[in-house]
């Protein structure tokens, strides 16, 4: 027969434990042996973190095209979120404006950040002068690319009821124009400028404001826009494009209602 070991509890409680193994230390009534880590089973291959951003995949660069521009060989389409701050929502604050610029299929291409004082963009709203750091997945480009060699111009041109633009290269050589609508207030739809030839016979591309909601339209000025121009173009005009897309949201569509009553 089997000896058993019996606890010290009080005696209507028949708790009975067997002996442990020959040569093994006995352990204490009610003891739970350590146990290690889960095992937790790798992600399958491509999974990704629904919180981390989805990078465009760094593409091969090729020769004369300047670093961080490379990503625009392969585009003819940009999508352009303006990050939402809740405090604008909620005060009408304005703060330093920041975009995330995204290819077609939703890969993050480029991050803008404005770079302004408190009191300028309280004081001059959508009036003020700025200066916008765009950097590409690597944080490489910055504005020019590389620093200190223009990509571009963009020069807002006099009309009497028309917002134009001229796109020129590096050397000031105007390449194409820019053609907005008579009224930029379109309730429930896009507003759409067009990205056309220096004739302006044909359209080749279109700078799209687009309608996010009700909502969001009366409480804040964080827009989407879509930027389309041909994959040919230069990638340098490519990215002068994008910037006037920056430049249009400045001068047309930064200010919201509630931005306004507090000015």
């Amino acid at each position: 027969m089997t000896p058993v070991y019996t606890t010290g509890l009080p005696s209507d409680m028949h708790s009975v434990y067997p002996a442990p193994p020959y040569g093994q230390p006995s352990l204490p009534p009610g003891y739970v042996p350590p146990q290690g880590p889960a095992v937790v089973p790798p992600p399958p291959l491509g999974y990704v973190s629904p919180q981390a951003p989805v990078m465009m995949p760094d593409p091969e660069r090729p020769p004369g095209c300047p670093p961080g521009l490379e990503y625009l060989t392969q585009i003819d389409q940009l999508l352009v979120h303006q990050k939402m701050e809740l405090i604008e929502a909620i005060f009408g604050w304005e703060t330093n404006n920041q975009y995330i610029v995204k290819n077609t299929v939703g890969q993050q291409v480029f991050l803008a950040a404005e770079e302004t004082d408190f009191c300028t963009r309280m004081v001059c709203g959508s009036m003020r002068s700025f200066v916008l750091h765009l950097q590409d997945n690597t944080g490489r480009l910055e504005v020019q690319a590389p620093p200190g060699s223009p990509v571009g111009y963009v020069m807002q041109n006099w009309h009497p009821y028309l917002p134009k633009f001229t796109i020129k290269n590096e050397r000031g050589e105007a390449v194409l124009k820019i053609v907005g609508p008579f009224c930029d207030c379109n309730c429930c739809s896009d507003v759409n400028f067009e990205v056309m030839s220096l004739d302006e016979a044909s359209v080749v591309g279109r700078i799209s404001k687009q309608w996010t909601g009700m909502e969001a339209e009366m409480l804040t000025d964080a827009d989407n826009f879509g930027v389309r121009f041909p994959m040919d173009l230069d990638v340098k005009i490519k990215a002068v494009i994008l910037g006037a897309c920056f430049l249009i949201d400045f001068m047309y569509f930064e200010s919201s209602p509630k931005q306004d009553s507090h000015h």
